[in-house]
């Protein structure tokens, strides 16, 4: 099996039963924010695209590039379909001029011509990418390949138990605009960036040790930003508290854990896979470019300046009603949202920035009033700032998803009063009457269910499921005095109220463990 690096979570995997591009993004994201580091640009993506198979994992925009799957991959691929609740991939992937479609069935293995085996496990909760993320397992001629990108399954047994695994793609930095956007002193920012960091990569090492794969490969991020207004964002200021670490960083982690397995795949990297062996080339020398980092992006930073300018010339709408049409679209949605109404349970401020920089309008999406209105001086939890530009652009194009375009951008500050609330961004990726209906009935259906089965964590009794998104905690589960904490995710919970320290909502159900009986003497 041949792996050739193309960028970021994308690679191509040829075997002799033909060959699979995953997830190929060349163009920058989330308002001209995230560009793919190493730069990718430059392959030569028209023999790149043509091959047997796409996979494209979800639609977040860093894995779905649509200018790129339209221009340079084959319309003859057959796209290997994630089983996910709404059509919107498939849709979109047809809009494109993709016709060929295999529509997996989630853990279900499926042969394809020429014994090449495939599995994609679907995720579905509402705060899975955009309404789903999904993974991807090969087998061809006794190679087999788990391309889990950014998922982040409950646990990988089920990839387990379909043979030892030769080699294991997975995310391990930072793709999230915590903490860097809070409006918090610097010293807290870098302590919460510090801690996010950390328990990024114990939730890496989480899953290698869970995988037991012969070769680790890091993929997935980090993005880099080209903008001189998010320049701060790459890890080259020496900020130990930055959640986006590259490759290289990885590597030295990774070896202080014991790690020895780790590949690097840069853009033109190739990796010849067998049972018992990897050999991988690269372009250039892979410690020399890391260390070269900086200036590379300031090579890129000016070679990508056009394409950003080009983006923010995009944006402005004046002719737009930012209230008007606020109202019209979300309103009948917060009528309708039962669930993610009470999650939110207030009132959320917009304030928008002037074209000018300085004047502000402030807009309430009123969630127990069921309106969007203007700001009114009433005390709020949660507070977003931004250009206003940038709300009209996502009017104008009708955007269903915020959390896909506006906040992964880290184009705004935030602030709020109390815990992070779920319920907040799964509202505002939820913009439309497919995925509000889903949202509810799935937060309906994951409220009503009881698990009854539990498990011991540090002298606990804890139900064995995370209450947050059903992590298995006797795996990912660790108990620190009175606090447990689950490692997928980084939620907290106070066992003895049972309370979640981490968001609102999501209570455990937790006993301190009965002593066992002292043996009576004889």
């Amino acid at each position: 099996m041949r792996i050739t690096g193309t960028g970021h979570a994308s690679m191509r995997i040829d075997t002799a039963a033909g060959s699979i591009l995953c997830d190929p993004w060349v163009n920058p994201a989330y308002f001209a924010s995230w560009f793919p580091f190493p730069d990718n640009s430059q392959l030569d993506w028209e023999s790149l695209g043509d091959v047997d198979y796409l996979y494209v994992s979800h639609l977040h925009r860093d894995h779905f590039d649509a200018e790129h799957l339209k221009r340079f991959i084959s319309k003859k691929a057959t796209v290997l379909l994630p089983e996910y609740p709404t059509s919107q991939l498939e849709d979109e992937l047809r809009e494109l001029g993709f016709t060929s479609f295999f529509k997996t069935r989630s853990n279900e293995v499926h042969e394809l011509d020429g014994g090449l085996k495939v599995m994609i496990q679907a995720l579905i909760s509402p705060t899975d990418g955009p309404i789903g993320d999904s993974s991807l397992w090969i087998e061809h001629d006794g190679v087999r390949v788990l391309n889990q990108n950014d998922a982040r399954p409950t646990d990988l047994s089920t990839f387990a138990e379909l043979g030892h695994v030769h080699a294991h793609m997975l995310q391990f930095s930072g793709a999230i605009w915590y903490p860097m956007v809070y409006e918090l002193p610097q010293a807290a920012k870098t302590a919460f960036g510090k801690q996010k960091r950390d328990r990024q990569f114990d939730r890496t090492w989480r899953y290698i040790d869970d995988l037991k794969a012969d070769h680790v490969f890091p993929i997935a991020g980090p993005p880099c930003f080209l903008d001189d207004e998010l320049w701060q964002f790459n890890d080259i200021h020496g900020d130990e508290g930055n959640i986006f670490p590259d490759q290289s960083v990885f590597m030295s982690e990774y070896a202080k854990v014991g790690g020895t397995n780790g590949v690097v795949l840069l853009p033109g990297s190739v990796s010849e896979l067998t049972t018992g062996s990897i050999e991988t080339t690269h372009p250039t020398d892979v410690d020399e470019f890391f260390a070269g980092k900086k200036a590379h992006l300031e090579e890129m930073r000016e070679r990508k300046a056009p394409i950003i300018a080009a983006e923010k010339a995009s944006w402005r709408h004046p002719e737009i009603d930012v209230l008007g049409e606020l109202k019209k679209r979300i309103e009948p949605l917060l009528e309708e949202s039962i669930y993610l109404a009470k999650g939110v349970g207030g009132p959320v401020r917009f304030d928008l920035l002037a074209y000018d920089g300085e004047s502000v309008e402030s807009i309430v999406v009123d969630f127990p009033g069921k309106q969007v209105r203007p700001y009114a001086d009433e005390k709020v939890r949660y507070r977003f700032k931004t250009q206003r530009e940038l709300i009209e652009h996502l009017i104008f194009i009708d955007e269903g998803d915020w959390v896909n375009s506006l906040f992964l951008s880290c184009r705004f500050s935030a602030a709020r009063i109390g815990q992070y609330n779920e319920f907040v961004y799964a509202f505002f990726k939820c913009l439309s009457e497919e995925r509000l209906q889903y949202a509810e009935g799935w937060y309906d259906e994951h409220e009503k269910s009881v698990d009854a089965e539990d498990t011991e964590l540090g002298g606990w009794t804890v139900q064995r499921r995370c209450p947050h998104l059903k992590a298995d905690l006797s795996r990912f589960g660790i108990v620190d005095g009175n606090v447990l904490t689950c490692q997928l995710h980084g939620w907290k919970f106070d066992l003895p109220t049972g309370k979640c320290l981490t968001s609102v909502g999501h209570k455990i159900r937790a006993e301190k463990t009965a002593a066992e009986p002292a043996a009576r003497a004889e």
